[in-house]
This record gives C-alpha cells, sequence and structure tokens, in this order.
C-alpha cells in the first residue's frame, strides 16, 4: 500500500519516523512532499522514503496525512483532490478545521479522518484522538486505526473535543519536558552528575506512567502510595502545593487551549 505525506516538519517527521520504524509501510511506499524549508529532504537522507514534487505522485496512494500547519491545510486539501483517486483515504493531523470543512474540500467521493497526534508518535508511543467522516467505510476506518494504532493509543472522541485532546497530549509533552528538567536541576543541586540525574527522572517518568497504566489505579492512589506518614514525599507534596504546582498545571493547557 503507497501512503502520502504533505508536510515534514516536527509532527509530518515524527509520524513518518513512527510509521517507518512500526514497519507500518516500507521506505519505497511512502512519498512524502515538504514545503520550502528543506525538512523533508533532510529527513530523506536519513529515513530513505520517496520525495513527491507534486501532487501528480499521490495519485496511486491509498492513505495520504496532510501535515500542515493550520492555516492553510484546507486550500491544499481543495488543490490536493483532482490528484487523488476517488476512495482514497485522507487523514489530517492539522488542527484548525472540522471534518465537515475537509470533506467539502476534497469533495464527497474521498473519505476523511481528522487525528490529533503528539510527538511521541515518532517511537510508537503516541496519544492521538481521532474523529472519523460519517461516510466512512468500515474497511477504511480499520486501515485509518491500524495505521494510527501503529503510532501508539488511538482514541475516538466527539468533535467538539478533539481540540482539547490534542492540547492535553500535544501541548504535555513539553510541560513534562520543563518538569523533567527542574527536577535534573533539583538532583544536581543536591549533587548528582547532570548525566545520572537526568537518566534517573526519564526512567522514574518512564514508570510511573506504566504503572498508572497498567494497574489502572487513580493518580491520587499511586500518589497515596508513596506518600507515608510524616515522610519526605509528603513534605515535598506539601511543597509543591504551596508553590501552585496543581494551578500551574491547569492553568497552562486552559491558556494553551484557547
Amino acid at each position: 500500500m503507497n501512503i502520502g505525506f504533505i508536510g515534514a516538519g516536527h509532527m509530518g517527521g515524527a509520524m513518518i519516523e513512527g510509521l517507518l520504524k512500526a514497519e507500518a509501510v516500507a521506505p519505497n511506499h511512502l512519498y512524502v512532499k515538504g514545503g520550502s524549508s528543506g525538512t523533508a529532504e533532510k529527513l530523506q537522507r536519513k529515513l530513505g522514503f520517496q520525495l513527491a514534487d507534486d501532487y501528480a505522485a499521490f495519485q496511486e496512494c491509498k492513505v495520504v496525512f496532510i501535515a500542515t500547519g493550520a492555516n492553510i491545510v484546507l486550500s491544499i486539501l481543495k488543490e490536493l483532490s483532482p490528484f487523488l483517486g476517488k476512495d482514497c483515504l485522507v487523514i489530517s493531523v492539522a488542527a484548525g478545521h472540522t471534518v465537515a470543512q475537509a470533506q467539502e474540500a476534497l469533495g464527497s467521493e474521498k473519505y476523511v479522518v481528522h487525528a490529533i497526534p503528539n510527538t511521541p508518535v515518532s517511537v510508537n508511543e503516541g496519544m492521538i484522538g481521532v474523529v472519523y467522516g460519517s461516510n466512512l467505510p468500515e474497511a477504511e476506518k480499520e486501515t485509518a486505526k491500524e495505521l494510527l494504532e501503529s503510532l501508539g493509543k488511538v482514541t475516538e472522541v466527539p468533535e467538539h473535543l478533539l481540540a482539547t485532546v490534542g492540547t492535553v497530549a500535544g501541548c504535555s509533552p513539553a510541560f513534562v519536558d520543563i518538569f523533567m528538567e527542574a527536577l535534573g536541576d533539583a538532583g544536581v543541586m543536591e549533587g548528582l552528575p547532570r548525566a545520572l540525574a537526568y537518566e534517573i527522572v526519564e526512567q522514574m517518568v518512564l514508570g510511573s506512567a506504566r504503572l498508572a497504566i497498567e494497574t489502572g489505579k487513580h493518580p491520587g492512589e499511586l500518589k497515596d502510595g508513596v506518600t507515608s506518614p510524616g515522610g519526605s514525599t509528603i513534605k515535598g507534596v506539601a511543597a509543591l502545593e504551596k508553590n501552585g504546582f496543581r494551578y500551574a498545571l491547569i492553568d497552562a493547557v486552559k491558556q494553551a487551549n484557547s
């Protein structure tokens, strides 16, 4: 199956890496058209997929991903539509549009999926919210699910919640990165070598997430399991509360989602 990509920036590039790593598509069956920045060409030298000079390269593609900026996605869909087969599945991972708007831009004979992933898709640990077009046959829906699930966890959501899912999943890696960096700094301040501090923090975050996923326990219950009466952890939790840790995260998501 031939797969196309329009856009090879941060998100497009992450998805391309994840799909190839998962062997969901072979490099010689993946066609990528980038913009003027040269990121597609740079990534192609690393990963070996096929570079597309124009939209005609996507004529034989069963699936085409759209990973462009929100401000140009609908105009690109209109330009692209004449070059696609009538049963082509188009998966937009761009923000700023509805499924209905994408369907109108492409025409009724194309199939539309709107998905919002995050950058951990590059290591096949992404979190992806998805909305399927109303005219999508079951076979095309399964194709979309299989491709997206090769990149991480996929959850179907009502369309009015897709942007919020994208904010929580898509912006939060940056928040977690800042959290990890700060914990690393704290470890260094207390005497740990920098590389060791980061190694400890990274494994702690990975392990904590895995524990939550595999046990299904409420985050508060997991926190309570670490905080013994009068112990060091509860003192640290109290310091986080004193400095507005919870509110800072809630406000960060609110501001990012506005």
